[in-house]
């Protein structure tokens, strides 16, 4: 458990300018206690920023001739944590039209052992000439204390269902979305073949077509596990044998695998939380969603891995009542644009290139991230 028993937020990074984070920056710095009860600074522990994120919305009328374009940006709030050889980087963005992001990029260094070179085992890779990285699994539970317009909700479980071809359905083309309400607290599992998804809603707020004001959590990064439950490793987490669970709010139930992650023996978990029978019906809800990366290392992984990227999104479903960007003001074209002109960069890039960096992450962020000569990131 790298967060759990070594704790993402005391081995948070100090962030460094135009290096780990573009752009105009805020930094905040995190005060946290150590074993013994001390304060400890870690400077520039999160980072907190404002992003081009390319386009929001776009149409073209051919009967008028006229084109409108909205740009999106969001807010990015950040921090990069270093668990022996892996670093964790989580990144919570918040975006223009209400949709909340949370996204992990795993990077570092992966764990390996030696093998003779040209024989691997089974359960690993060869990534380097007698080098074998193995095979595994990383598994992320985020606790979301949900609260959407308001503290009472109900979480409905969404299953697209193929109408049978007959008379209801003669070309054999009509499917639906069934909705469940879920009652009663326990684990819920993904269901890829009927695209499931869950919404959690306020009964008691209504948009302007009658229907519940809500958000909707997909399981994009769900994962199967191959551990079997009654192994050590499987009693310890038995959380993840589902990728949500819901259980009604309380104070004492924060962590899904106890309060005491080290000496954890499976008999006070998120399992014996969902257990209990509650109601959530129109309660104060809390969603433990469990997400993952599946990860058959590769050569090149080795010696430094590149970002995995994983996580989830809350999309706004029927939360407004049209789309919240639509009265957005006309934006000017980006002043930063050019357009390429070959052997005119530096380094052997060319100004396209550079500028085009700067498109892609807003407003001239593009010096720091183009091979100029403005510094170097340690």
């Amino acid at each position: 458990f790298d967060i759990g028993e070594y704790g993402l937020g005391k081995l948070a990074n100090s962030l460094e300018l135009g290096c780990d984070c573009l752009g105009v920056i805020k930094y905040l710095d995190c005060h946290i206690n150590d074993m013994n009860g001390t304060v400890m600074n870690i400077k520039n522990g999160i980072c907190i920023h404002e992003e081009d994120y390319g386009i929001l919305w776009k149409h073209w009328d051919f009967r008028t001739d006229r084109t409108e374009v909205r740009r999106a940006r969001r807010l990015v709030i950040s921090s990069i944590s270093t668990v022996g050889n892996y670093e964790y980087g989580s990144y919570w963005y918040l975006y223009l039209d209400g949709e909340i992001e949370y996204e992990m990029k795993a990077t570092g260094i992966i764990n390996t052992v030696s093998c003779h070179p040209g024989q691997p085992e089974k359960y690993g890779v060869e990534v380097s000439p007698g080098v074998v990285g193995q095979i595994h699994q990383h598994h992320f539970c985020a606790r979301l204390d949900m609260s959407v317009d308001g503290d009472e909700n109900t979480v409905v479980q969404c299953d697209t269902v193929a109408e049978p071809t007959g008379e209801d359905n003669p070309y054999g083309n009509a499917y639906y979305v069934k909705e469940t309400p879920l009652t009663v607290e326990g684990g819920f599992s993904r269901n890829p073949d009927t695209e499931r998804y869950w919404k959690f809603v306020n009964s008691n707020k209504k948009n302007h077509v009658g229907t519940s004001t809500g958000y909707k959590l997909a399981p994009v990064h769900s994962v199967k596990l191959f551990t079997d439950p009654n192994s050590p490793s499987g009693k310890r987490m038995g959380w993840v044998y589902k990728s949500l669970w819901v259980t009604p709010y309380d104070p004492e139930e924060r962590y899904p695998t106890g309060d005491y992650v080290n000496q954890h023996d499976a008999t006070d978990d998120l399992t014996t939380y969902a257990a209990k029978g509650r109601s959530i019906e129109n309660a104060d809800l809390v969603a433990w969603h469990v997400f993952g990366l599946h990860h058959p290392v590769r050569p090149e992984d080795f010696p430094v891995q590149n970002c995995v990227s994983l996580g989830f999104k809350l999309h706004p479903t029927g939360f407004f009542d049209a789309n919240p960007n639509i009265q957005d003001h006309p934006i000017e074209a980006n002043a930063a644009s050019a357009y390429a002109t070959v052997g005119s960069g530096t380094n052997g890039r060319s100004n396209g290139h550079a500028n085009g960096h700067s498109n892609g992450h807003g407003n001239g962020h593009g010096n720091g991230f183009s091979h100029h000569n403005n510094g170097s990131c340690h």
